[in-house]
């Protein structure tokens, strides 16, 4: 018999133990073959506007996944080596050297990839057409799907986990060659010291995490202030992670026993002098779970979040479906003639803007930057009360203004963070050519009548002020248009920008739906799988962990079971410990993901009018419904383990 014989003869016999690090693999291979046919499918390429920068997004993202899946089955393999170190320990007592032992390991290793590969592979094949029909039906495309074989992802996957089980053979080499024989025997019996509660540990958590919110929510002005504020924020939050597991929660089980009440019921001694005793091995694991955690809820919260908004962003970045400059009544009449042959698409609103462009100069020139100035000649957008109150009528809206002599209103900028209070009070000294003229703000609003266009600087005056102005500069009428199934007006868009190619300086209705779709769309799927495979990941660490302390403590709760106490009793001893390691990376993970979603908003600016607490609390009630999955499935396993 060969050694190859007997690695076989090893994997076949001890599947059952096998089984868990297998399905590991399984999937990690399902996952990420799936996802790297999908950036080489001719469907999705097929199916979207901008799939160069799709497919790039997607490889992006891959390496991010090999990356992660990398570590994963690392975080498995290690979790199995260690329930074999008697076997390897045995091996050594008959004899047998340790580089015929690393050998055998080897060959077990290769064999379980080799079928990891093709069952995954294999699955892969199938759930890729079932992800790429979700990719493409949140992009709103009509493109069928069939099954197709990608030979660019099988040789792209295969590289990847050849890789990989180079990799965990290395691993197992460091198994052979580092303990000692009796180390081997005694793997089990290996304890952890019981750590002390610090004060000082404690407030360093505190004030590391602390430091890291702040820095994380401050405006960044530079590219060099983003990358040192990034540097930074990860450095101090994943020691800031670690020290408040490793000491605040130190003090929480100190307070659990101090309440002797509860402490002496039942077995919760027991369970509570557990939970101690592995605190220090748990803090990493516990750290890497709640950073995991943050990571998935803000990738969920956030692509979801741009993918529920889209619709209403783009209605703020384009009010009417249709905008151009005038250029004469014969352009004029051609461009209306192009969308009445639009039957699908009719016209349901028409209307002349008149807009004085101005220089002018803020006292507060943050609010006006300088860029404005130096990107055209007259940044300053003008607009009478009148024309302004009208426009919102029409489009359905409230809020009309009020405005007399000097006194202005401005209209918020997209994508920044100003209020009316940043406004009030300010003045715009705006250069006319009979001279300078003032206007006193008092106050902002947010609601938008000129579709968007850089710089994107709007004023409404008094219509006295708007008619003195129109004598020194002649005002641009702005054509705007609101038409019927303005989402779908693709074909008419298209006509208008081969008629004039200067009409997509205003953006479309359409172009920008359609832009912002593809974009959430594409968001959503990847940070959303990426999401699930991070959640998997949580949930496998913390189960692997668990399952390693159940085959520790099984001979612990036999002889609990002897002097009586009751299997209902375990279970709910078990279900107390698992929940309190659960429990706490959870907690912390939303505590993290809040503060990022918070710096998000500061730095990219909120969008006004867009209330995203339904795709945000959405996101995360679907992370806690699967997180209490991988719960009530460690729970049961566990119980099993010491129950059984």
């Amino acid at each position: 018999m060969t050694l190859f014989d007997v690695a076989k003869k090893n994997v076949k016999g001890n599947l059952k133990h096998y089984l868990m690090y297998l399905i590991s693999m399984i999937s990690s291979v399902v996952i990420f073959f799936t996802f790297v046919s999908l950036q080489y499918s001719d469907e999705i390429r097929a199916g979207l506007e901008s799939s160069e920068s799709v497919r790039a997004i997607f490889a992006q993202a891959s390496y991010l996944l090999m990356l992660f899946m990398a570590i994963f089955i690392w975080y498995s393999n290690s979790f199995f080596t260690k329930k074999r170190k008697k076997e390897v320990g045995l091996y050594s007592l008959l004899g047998v050297r340790k580089k015929t032992i690393a050998r055998m390991l080897f060959y077990e290793n290769v064999m379980m990839g080799a079928v990891a590969l093709v069952a995954g592979i294999v699955l892969g094949t199938f759930l890729s057409k079932l992800f790429a029909m979700l990719f493409l039906r949140l992009m709103d495309s009509a493109v069928q799907v069939g099954v197709v074989f990608s030979f660019e992802a099988l040789v792209h996957t295969t590289i990847v986990f050849a890789a990989m089980v180079l990799l965990t053979s290395v691993q197992g080499y460091r198994l052979i060659y580092r303990f000692k024989l009796i180390e081997l025997f005694q793997a089990e019996k290996e304890g952890e010291v019981t750590p002390k509660p610090s004060f000082r540990g404690a407030a360093a958590a505190v004030a590391l995490l602390a430091a890291g919110y702040w820095v994380m929510w401050q405006p960044i002005v530079t590219t060099g202030q983003y990358m040192r504020n990034l540097l930074f924020v990860l450095v101090v939050m994943v020691a800031g992670t670690y020290l408040l597991f490793r000491f605040v929660t130190v003090a929480l089980l100190q307070a659990a026993k101090r309440s002797k009440s509860r402490y002496y019921r039942g077995i919760n001694m027991i369970g509570t002098a557990q939970l101690m005793y592995r605190i220090q091995g748990n803090a990493r694991v516990l750290t890497i779970i709640s950073l995991l955690s943050a990571v998935t809820l803000s990738a969920g919260c956030v692509g979801y979040s741009m993918y529920y908004s889209n619709g209403k962003t783009a209605a703020l970045v384009s009010p009417f479906s249709l905008m151009h400059v005038s250029k004469g009544e014969a352009f004029d009449a051609q461009v209306r003639s192009v969308l009445e042959q639009d039957r699908e698409h009719p016209v349901e609103l028409a209307q002349d803007l008149p807009v004085i462009k101005a220089k002018g100069v803020m006292t507060r020139s943050d609010i006006l930057p300088p860029r404005y100035s130096r990107e055209d000649d007259n940044p300053v957008k003008l607009i009478a009360a009148s024309t302004y109150n009208k426009i919102q009528t029409e489009l359905g809206r409230t809020g009309n203004v009020r405005l007399k002599g000097d006194e202005a209103l401005g209209i918020k900028p997209m994508y920044t963070n100003y209020t009316s209070a940043d406004y009030a009070g300010e003045a715009l000294a705006l250069q006319l050519p009979g001279g300078t003229r003032n206007a006193a703000f008092v106050g902002m609003t947010e609601e938008r009548v000129l579709n968007w266009s850089f710089p994107d600087y709007m004023v409404i005056v008094s219509d006295e002020a708007f008619e003195d102005m129109s004598r020194q500069i002649a005002p641009i009428v702005y054509k705007a248009y609101k038409i019927a199934r303005e989402q779908s007006m693709k074909q008419t868009s298209e006509r208008l920008y081969a008629l004039d190619a200067e009409l997509r300086k205003l953006p479309t209705f359409y172009t920008e739906y359609r832009k912002g779709l593809e974009e959430a769309g594409i968001n959503l799927f990847t940070l959303g799988f990426l999401g699930l495979v991070f959640l998997a990941a949580t949930g496998s660490i913390i189960y692997f962990k668990q399952l390693t302390e159940a085959h520790s403590d099984k001979e612990r709760y036999a002889i609990l079971r002897k002097i009586g106490v009751r299997k209902k009793e375990v279970g709910l001893s078990v279900a107390k410990q698992t929940g309190f390691i659960f429990a706490l990376p959870l907690a912390v993970g939303l505590l993290h993901c809040g503060a990022i979603l918070k710096a998000i908003t500061t730095l990219y600016g909120s969008v006004s009018e867009v209330n995203l607490t339904v795709p945000i609390a959405s996101a995360m009630l679907v992370y806690l419904l699967l997180y209490c999955g991988y719960y009530a499935l460690t729970v049961r396993s566990y119980n099993k383990i010491v129950n059984g």
